[in-house]
């Protein structure tokens, strides 16, 4: 229905203004004979252009446009038809261009008035024109020309400075959003810059002196363990490299994991179980591809789970356990006491390696639970009998 509504508003806008001009150019043609009660005294080849002349004016009043063109048409009845001057009048005010035109707007409606007058003059003699006094002729021309001309002055002026002031509203905000947009390319170029500066420089040199230390060591645990921290090492090089690209990027377009969410966690755990944690992982639920944000983040979930198990407890089993449900991803990082220990070197001999006591900035389980609920699911963590519990619900839109 909206459509053929359309339709028939488009079918008028284009036809009525032709009909109406018909009817009018008709009907003044017709005061020529007087058929219509109205009877004209001025000849037929003045009736006809006139007649021409009103009907177009009729058709250009609906498209607005030659203001100049309308005024002359209907300035021949300012005397007898005085709405069609005010009309002509407020339109020529409104939509000329510039003040030349509106002088010479006001010229030529002097000169259709006094054209007027003659025809006046010579059709009817000066008995025709006799109340044509200097005060009727001051308070006509007021009436018909000047006052609605300053109405359409006044309306095109405000609409003018409505137009400015939106404008200048935009253009502002466009210049805000952009001096933000370029606060904050600058800000993650300087934190880029330190991050490169500072942790870049101290990997760098932990990767130069393990490889120092794989070359030169005759143990097979101390060469093992130390090509172990020359790969991570490295692969912490790689991923710090990413993160700085990304930050000097001036929009954000971070690297995925994949939509492969059951490959990224097996290199994951691959990489955890050759840095000596026991691990394993159990799936449920039949797996399926995941938008990218929940890739990215079971992936840091996980991550940070088996980080925290590294660190506090690298004794302890740890199990990974991935639900696909209806609309939603589970993961759970469980980790416990072990029934077997795993082996792994001991550069202090008579000391655990629980007792590394590897630091952390205390803030991983707060921004995993962020990341969470960014995506509108939740992160739950609590201690177990002997060991700790991460639980993420992450809901899976459909890809639209």
């Amino acid at each position: 229905m909206p459509s053929s509504t359309v339709e028939l508003r488009r079918v008028v806008d284009r036809y009525a203004p032709l009909l109406v001009a018909v009817v009018v150019a008709v009907a003044v043609w017709e005061s020529r004979t007087g058929a219509l009660g109205v009877r004209t005294s001025l000849p037929g080849v003045l009736v006809l252009p006139i007649a021409v002349a009103s009907g177009w004016a009729m058709a250009v009043v609906r498209t607005r446009r030659w203001p100049l063109f309308l005024a002359a048409a209907v300035g021949w009845l300012a005397m007898a038809a005085w709405p069609a001057g005010v009309v002509a009048s407020y339109q020529a005010g409104l939509r000329l261009p510039d003040r030349r035109r509106v002088t010479w707007y006001l010229v030529g409606a002097v000169a259709v008035m006094a054209v007027g007058v003659l025809i006046g003059l010579a059709v009817g003699g000066p008995r025709r024109i006799t109340t044509a006094t200097p005060a009727n002729a001051m308070v006509t021309a007021l009436c018909l020309v000047a006052f609605p001309l300053m109405a359409g002055l006044l309306v095109r002026s405000r609409r003018e400075v409505v137009v400015a002031l939106r404008d200048r509203a935009e253009r502002g905000a466009r210049e805000r959003e952009a001096r933000a947009e370029r606060v904050r390319v600058e800000e993650r170029a300087r934190i880029a810059r330190e991050m490169h500066d500072v942790v870049a420089h101290r990997v760098s040199l932990i990767v130069v002196h393990a490889g120092a230390l794989e070359v030169t060591a005759t143990e097979p645990a101390t060469v093992e363990a130390a090509a172990l921290i020359r790969s991570t090492g490295r692969q912490a090089l790689t991923d710090l490299r990413e993160v700085l690209g990304v930050l000097r990027q001036p929009t954000f377009a971070l690297a995925d994991p994949g939509d492969d969410l059951l490959g990224g966690l097996a290199e994951l755990l691959r990489e955890s179980r050759v840095a000596g944690l026991r691990v394993r992982r159990q799936d449920e639920g039949q797996p399926r591809s995941v938008p990218p944000t929940v890739g990215r983040t079971v992936h840091r979930v996980v991550q940070e789970a088996l980080t925290n198990v590294r660190k506090h407890a690298p004794e302890a089993d740890a199990t990974v356990h991935l639900r696909y449900l209806p609309g939603w991803v589970e993961i759970e990082v469980r980790n416990g006491p072990s029934a077997e220990r795993p082996v792994l070197p001991n550069p202090r001999p008579g000391r655990p390696v629980a007792g590394l006591g590897l630091p952390g900035a205390g803030l991983g389980l707060v921004g995993l639970r962020e990341r969470v609920e960014l995506l509108g699911g939740r992160l739950e963590a609590w201690p177990t009998d002997g060991g700790f519990l991460v639980r993420a619900l992450i809901p899976t839109p459909r890809p639209s």
